[in-house]
């Protein structure tokens, strides 16, 4: 970083064999803080030169890095994790994530040390996998080992921006593949960051970054046909895009897609606690998450106990500074979200629901908008866009079975929840037509688990043992005597 002379730091986009390199040709933007809507950084991003360097590069570092051992891989994982949780890194990385998304303070601490723990989990899978031999031809032996996937492009979106890449770097380097990382540019400092501190722990060439020019960086990237994998995590549209773009080459694809998850609350269950979890499933990262709760069911007899509960919930919060540990939720990261949001509310009013905008404080500047609560609209934008923002949608029904049929008919699966008993509410969680759910919570996620959508919420699994199979591929030898 550097400072101009308007005194806005400006952040060189491109990290090239452990050091930043000024582009060619300068790709500028200007990334606005969203607590205040002053400049933060100016971003000098690059093209398609330093793609290109970085991909060559990456061939370089490629067969060293695939076969330097698994147990010296999980080590160099579990030193980029150790960085991520020390003291005065962790703190200083949570500080620019809140600075450039709007996401709470206590929110970016807890993503900090969630992408320490993909790091710590996919150095213990690495570790955990061996080949197999099988003797069951006559006069044969099949040796079945698995070998890294080669070169990953990873291009990932502002909302999670060290949580996200970490999902997916950790797991690609875990299995022995270069990564060529791509950012948002609505918030490059913290991956720049994190990118800073990958390097210092795997050689050079294993890493490269580039932001800049979205075309040009991810489109030389996937035209190339010595990039094998690519894992991206944005809208529905832009995926259809990469997936048409990568199947010249039968890119293999891992999509995290768009969202619009199911929040079903059941005739046993308890308003009041339905309220509170669907208050941290929805104003989670100031809504902006692809798993927040937006589809929100509830029992007819219960609508009017809920609305009410829930109304309470949201009249507490306090809007402001995303650093202050007293605010309880922070302004939305892109400038034209809140008035976004306000045209979402104005559509399901002409559908006919009843919308209710909190009357909370908002501060005098920056990208601030009131929580929003749509009950019953007959459709339009609130029922079927990703609304990525504090707005919920209260939905009435009489027969569990038009709850699941909707869910089935949405043309997104990502992410889901159920509140009520335990075991029933494990039942109908466990019939809903998305990737993951939480049942009586609101955190469903964890490195140890797949997460992934369906239907147009994407392609192929992130965590587990899974998300680590997607950057690796079999191979076998059958040996005769």
């Amino acid at each position: 970083m550097t400072t101009t002379g308007t005194e806005v730091e400006a952040l060189v986009g491109a990290r090239i064999n452990g050091q930043p390199v000024r582009p060619a040709r300068p790709w500028r933007t200007t990334v606005i803080e969203p607590a205040t809507g002053d400049p933060l950084f100016e971003l000098v991003g690059g093209g398609a030169t330093e793609a290109r360097v970085v991909l060559d590069e990456a061939e370089r570092a490629e067969r060293g890095w695939a076969e330097t051992a698994p147990a010296a891989r999980a080590e160099a994982l579990r030193g980029i994790a150790s960085a991520l949780r020390s003291d005065p890194e962790a703190e200083g990385l949570a500080v620019l994530i809140s600075r450039e998304t709007g996401k709470r303070i206590a929110e970016s601490r807890a993503e900090v040390g969630l992408s320490a723990a993909f790091f710590e989990w996919f150095a213990d899978a690495i570790r955990s996998r061996s080949g197999a031999s099988h003797s069951v031809v006559p006069g044969l032996r099949h040796e079945v080992i698995q070998r890294p996937l080669g070169i990953v492009a990873v291009l990932t979106p502002w909302n999670f921006p060290v949580s996200i890449p970490a999902r997916k770097i950790a797991p690609a380097l875990a299995a022995g593949c270069p990564v060529l990382f791509k950012p948002s540019e609505v918030a490059p400092a913290s991956a720049l960051r994190l990118a800073e501190i990958i390097e210092a722990h795997v050689p050079a060439g294993v890493v490269g970054t580039v932001l800049g020019d979205p075309a040009e960086v991810s489109g030389t990237w996937l035209d190339d046909p010595r990039v094998r994998g690519l894992t991206f995590t944005g809208s529905t549209r832009v995926g259809k895009l990469l997936a048409a773009q990568t199947a010249a080459n039968f890119t293999r694809n891992v999509f995290e897609l768009g969202g619009n998850a199911p929040f079903v609350v059941l005739d046993d269950a308890d308003p009041v606690r339905a309220a509170d979890v669907l208050a941290v499933a929805k104003y989670r990262n100031n809504g902006q998450s692809c798993i927040a709760a937006q589809q929100v069911w509830v029992p007819q007899h219960l609508v009017d106990d809920f609305t009410a509960a829930f109304l309470r919930v949201t009249g507490e919060l306090v809007l402001g500074d995303p650093l202050d540990p007293d605010t309880t939720l922070g302004p939305l990261a892109l400038p034209g979200d809140p008035a976004r949001i306000a045209e979402i509310a104005q559509d399901a009013a002409r559908s006919g629901a009843d919308v209710v905008t909190s009357d909370v404080t908002l501060p005098d500047r920056g990208h601030y908008a009131r929580p929003v609560l749509c009950v019953n609209p007959a459709g339009g934008r609130a029922v079927e866009e990703e609304v990525f923002g504090p707005l919920a949608t209260v939905r009435s029904y009489t027969d569990l079975g038009e709850v699941l049929a909707a869910t089935s008919a949405d043309r997104c699966g990502l992410g889901g929840y159920v509140i009520g008993e335990p075991v029933r509410a494990t039942a109908v969680a466990q019939a809903l037509d998305v990737g993951i759910v939480g049942v009586n919570n609101a955190t469903p996620n964890a490195p140890v688990v797949p997460f992934g959508g369906l239907k147009q919420s994407g392609l192929g699994w992130e965590g587990g043992q899974i998300g680590l199979d997607a950057f690796l591929t079999w191979h076998t030898t059958a040996v005769g005597a």
